[in-house]
């Protein structure tokens, strides 16, 4: 393109699907992907622009980008203008198709139907678990309906102090010990003449009951309930629960994708584009502004709940997590000697973090144990109730990051491993959150290769969730489709080779689907995902291990993560992800960190308890450990180098 060399700065113009354009300027030389985060554009990057993944894909409706060609895009579909954002250098003034799967970090936002038996049923198991175990359930936030008498000529009292003399009257409180904060006296005088005087507050108490807190003043006929925010805040995905705090029955749940993908699919490149210019404010945004409200802004409508009558939010996720969604300052988490900002926090509230709900509402950060086990594991934990029988046990929480806690009533030990993305779908080429047209289960027949597959909401296939990428790999690997390295060793018509030699399985064909393209598994998916499951058995050896102990101590496995309905134990083992015990011994228990939260938000006991497990837990560092990465190249084979650990697998 004649004299286009001469010109440093171009113009870009991102076309996104059911959006308006995006205009921006750009330097010659930088790559797309830089310009499409520097313009607020969503590119899905799981690799964080490595060139890795292959998810960047933008077609060039017109103009110049320096782009070349690469095993992620065939020649016909670069023909077509298809490009990898990361990849491409901007060359002259360009005009970017950005399709809607780019953007499918963002899965569809999912609002649960509370009709549905199943979609409560853990709850309420959870519930009568800890009640069992002696844990109480009852809000320490409630109502207390006040009947104040008006001001006069002869009474000329402010309003405050004669809310506050009511309040002495009707708890016992002094007046001195009872809190009545700024956004609540903004409104005071306001809501008492509206309610001629008849009002009821919205108080709490302190943990030892000295102080009392007036978090609202309300009309007396007003019949909002009191509800809290329950959410597990995930590296892929998100998971949230609105309950109201006086009856505990759940008035709304949903989950969505977390918008900080497209900076990175693991927490380290999260970490390190924070570290930029700017970075903490564009990660922070990533999850709050483009997945936590839009989230709860369909939750509120599902529910007709007013947001300022949300009291409490309790947040469950990684430490690298609680960081970003806080915007602190995050490396010192993945540098020697990974010292995180904090374990526990205490008055911090929903508006610091700009979220909209009641000016009261206090946020509740269940606690982290170490760099990499935060307070998903430690909600999560509670869940297991490992902590509460003789029974040696394992838990793993199967997400990004692996992690893992073993032990019983006596002592637990922590740790965590870097499992990457792909058991949520992440850096697999047709790989997605469990929601609406994925592939959670999937048997294959051994002679034809025809595959039967369960897709969540009975939809046409869309894409794989982690539950299907495990039957997937284990039927192929049964069916003797691969070998142990994953690599593909017959013939057969969904057996393809593309020009590179990788070979792939068709599991959906286009013309079945009527999707886009095929879905498929490929050898890099397969390798990604060998990776991902060798993470795991290899941190369960090393802990069992440094404790003295081995595979055949463990009593119970609990298995949680939102990666499906459920986990096949069984072609978990024999694709060498879980130990080879008995079967029986292996449960899968849902998204426990999000039910974690749930009990947090309705006891104070649960919440003390989480607490607890925190303190006491003991943090193994896996990188200080000698033996691990033996371990894990070890248990990057199908189902391990040492057949002699997985005696079952191969007996039909």
């Amino acid at each position: 393109h004649t004299g286009k060399e001469c010109v440093s700065m171009f113009t870009i113009t991102f076309m996104i699907e059911g959006s308006d354009p995006v205009v921006i300027s750009a330097n010659a030389g930088e790559k797309l992907l830089d310009v499409a985060r520097k313009a607020n554009v969503a590119i899905d990057a799981p690799c964080s622009g490595n060139g890795v993944c292959g998810k960047c894909r933008v077609r060039l409706a017109s103009g110049y980008l320096d782009a070349p060609i690469n095993r992620h895009i065939t020649s016909e579909e670069y023909a077509a203008g298809w490009r990898l954002a990361c990849m491409a250098q901007v060359s002259g003034d360009a005009v970017i198709e950005v399709p809607d799967i780019a953007s499918a970090y963002r899965s569809r936002m999912k609002v649960a139907d509370l009709s549905s038996p199943e979609e409560i049923a853990i709850f309420e198991e959870l519930h009568q678990k800890l009640m069992d175990a002696g844990i109480t359930f009852g809000s320490d936030l409630s109502f207390l309906p006040l009947e104040l008498t008006e001001p006069t000529l002869d009474d000329t009292m402010p309003d405050n102090e004669r809310l506050l003399r009511v309040v002495e009257a009707a708890t016992g409180y002094a007046q001195e010990n009872i809190i009545l904060p700024y956004p609540v006296l903004r409104d005071l005088s306001w809501v008492l003449r509206e309610s001629e005087f008849h009002v009821k507050c919205v108080i709490s108490h302190d943990g030892d009951n000295r102080r009392l807190m007036i978090r609202d003043v309300l009309p007396a006929d007003n019949t909002d309930p009191i509800v809290g925010f329950a959410l597990d805040l995930g590296t892929t995905s998100l998971a949230g629960l609105l309950v109201d705090l006086q009856t505990g029955k759940i008035l709304a749940k949903a989950s969505g994708g977390n918008g900080q993908i497209r900076y990175g699919a693991d927490v380290i490149n999260r970490i390190i584009e924070s570290d930029k210019l700017g970075g903490r404010r564009r990660l922070q945004d990533a999850v709050i502004k483009e997945s936590i409200i839009p989230m709860l802004v369909q939750m509120y409508r599902s529910a007709n709940i007013n947001p300022r009558r949300i009291y409490r939010m309790v947040l469950a996720g990684n430490t690298t997590m609680n960081h970003l969604l806080l915007g602190l300052y995050s490396s010192p988490i993945r540098m020697e000697p990974f010292v995180p900002s904090f374990f526990q926090t205490s008055y911090i509230y929903v508006r610091d973090i700009g979220l909209k709900m009641n000016p009261m509402a206090e946020l509740i950060v269940a606690p982290n144990i170490g760099s990499y086990v935060g307070g998903d594991i430690t909600a999560g934990t509670l869940v297991s109730m490992i902590w509460n029988s003789p029974e040696l046990s394992l838990f793993i929480d199967l997400g990004t990051n692996g992690e893992l806690v073993f032990g019983n009533n006596e002592f637990l030990m922590s740790c965590a491993c870097s499992a990457g993305p792909a058991f949520e779908g992440g850096d697999i080429s047709c790989g997605m959150r469990a929601t609406d047209g994925a592939i959670e289960a999937c048997t294959i027949n051994k002679d034809t290769l025809e595959p039967t597959l369960t897709v969540v909401g009975g939809e046409a296939p869309a894409g794989i969730c982690g539950s299907g990428i495990i039957d997937i790999i284990a039927e192929l690997f049964r069916t003797g489709a691969i070998n142990g390295k994953g690599k593909f060793i017959r013939e057969n018509p969904r057996i393809l080779h593309d020009e590179h030699g990788m070979g792939s399985y068709v599991i959906a064909w286009q013309k079945d689907t009527g999707s886009i393209k095929d879905v498929v598994i490929n050898e890099v998916d397969i390798d990604n995902f060998i990776r991902a499951k060798g993470a795991i058995f290899s941190a369960t050896q090393t802990m069992l291990q440094s404790l003295g102990f081995d595979a055949s101590a463990i009593e119970r496995v609990y298995v949680a993560g939102g990666i499906g309905s459920g986990i096949n134990m069984k072609n978990a083992v024999t694709i060498g992800m879980f130990p080879d015990i008995p079967l029986d011994h292996f449960h899968y228990i849902g998204n426990s960190s999000q039910a974690g939260a749930y009990a947090m938000l309705l006891s104070s006991e649960a919440r003390e308890k989480v607490f607890e497990l925190g303190r006491s837990m003991t943090y193994l560092e896996l990188s200080n450990e000698p033996g691990y990465m033996d371990e894990f190249v070890a248990a990057c084979f199908l189902p391990h180098t040492d057949a002699s650990l997985f005696p079952s697998v191969g007996q039909e």
